[in-house]
């Protein structure tokens, strides 16, 4: 059978106060998990931190990606090509969700509900966010993607054909300017999923390349924790 895959290295910050729910945030392509917290946290002047939630910072083990010629690099997948009109590599797509599906056991297991753990990243870390919740954990409290996309016949819009279930709420911000995921390809993404009955916002930045800013990372606190409120306060 299939090798148990390798608990996937992490840079953790811990809630200031008691743990009730929990955030994975996952790196561009080429980046790590300490990358991305120190990226944000270079852009907020402090880690992204909350009185009651973790934040999970993952690392993609180091592959083959055939983009840079077949050169190694942290990726969560490999990809024919960066455009949204190619086939997805569906074979390491789905061998990192098995990787994540026990990032998110190890959460449950600490005594986490599912429905206060919420996934999301940048770039690529995005993409693969969406393919794990929409595929495979639809019970999760949502989802966000910044400067993300999935391919035009991506096999998670073949998986939300099929469903019946309450989907997770998807968080999309995108910048205009961005000349690597063109803002177009993240604009179809999210009326796709709406078509296939996501709730989807899309938060637009003008002159924005393939970065964050603060803007969109205040957006995205507020966003997280009107989806993880702390556990006693009335959620709407």
């Amino acid at each position: 059978g299939m090798a148990a895959p390798a608990a996937l290295q992490r840079s953790v910050v811990s809630p200031a106060g008691r743990h009730s729910a929990s955030l994975i945030f996952l790196h561009g392509s080429g980046d790590t998990g300490q990358g991305a917290r120190a990226w944000i946290k270079q852009i907020l002047n402090q880690d992204m931190a909350f009185q009651h939630i973790k934040v999970i910072y993952p690392t993609a083990p180091a592959r083959p990606y055939t983009p840079m010629k077949g050169a190694f690099s942290t990726v969560w997948f490999d990809r024919y090509k960066i455009s949204n009109d190619c086939p997805e590599h569906t074979e390491s797509i789905d061998s990192m969700c098995r990787g994540l599906t026990e990032l998110i056991n190890d959460e449950i297991k600490s005594g986490i509900a599912k429905n206060r753990i919420l996934i999301g990243g940048f770039s690529m870390g995005g993409g693969m966010a969406m393919h794990l919740a929409y595929r495979f954990h639809q019970d999760l409290a949502g989802v966000f993607a910044l400067s993300s996309f999935l391919n035009k016949d991506s096999v998670v819009y073949q998986a939300l054909k099929r469903n019946e279930s309450v989907l997770p709420e998807l968080f999309q911000c995108h910048g205009t300017a961005d000349d690597l995921v063109l803002y177009s390809w993240g604009e179809e993404t999210n009326k796709m999923l709406k078509s296939l009955g996501v709730s989807a916002s899309l938060h637009t930045f003008p002159n924005l390349n393939h970065e964050l800013n603060r803007t969109e990372i205040e957006k995205l606190k507020s966003w997280i924790v009107k989806k993880l409120p702390v556990e006693g306060a009335k959620a709407n």
